[in-house]
């Protein structure tokens, strides 16, 4: 499998928070802020399309790690976005560096991994 990716690519994924991205809705907490799992899943969104025009046809990535910290709440209404950087390639392993913002502030970080599959290879074998 011939990869094209390369260490420092980049991608930034945003949304607008909403009712249901909250912590209440989601059932992670009591508060209507951003919910903790809601941003790791724009870190991941983000992880994902950094990578994905680079792979062969019929390959994608699926999360296998997250280490990260939900370090300032955000309410509904306010824009977010993470940004992904590839930083480590180990075949088919990739490392991100993973920070999430809000309009006014730093809001999370850590780091995310990510595998390549083949999709058919990898669907076929949970059947």
């Amino acid at each position: 499998m011939e990869l094209n990716l390369s260490i420092g690519l980049k991608y930034k994924e945003e949304k607008t928070v909403k009712m249901e991205d909250t912590a209440k809705i989601f059932g992670s907490g009591a508060a209507e802020v951003f919910a903790t799992p809601m941003m790791i899943g724009l870190m991941e969104a983000a992880s994902m399309n950094c990578v994905k025009d680079y792979l062969p046809e019929g390959h994608s990535t699926v999360g296998t790690l997250v280490n990260v910290k939900h370090i300032s709440a955000t309410r509904v209404g306010k824009k977010v976005w993470a940004e992904a950087e590839l930083i480590e390639i180990d075949r088919r392993r990739l490392v991100f560096k993973v920070t999430a913002y809000d309009e006014d502030k730093q809001i999370g970080e850590g780091t995310h991994e990510r595998f390549i599959i083949d999709e058919e290879k990898f669907m076929s074998s949970l059947k």
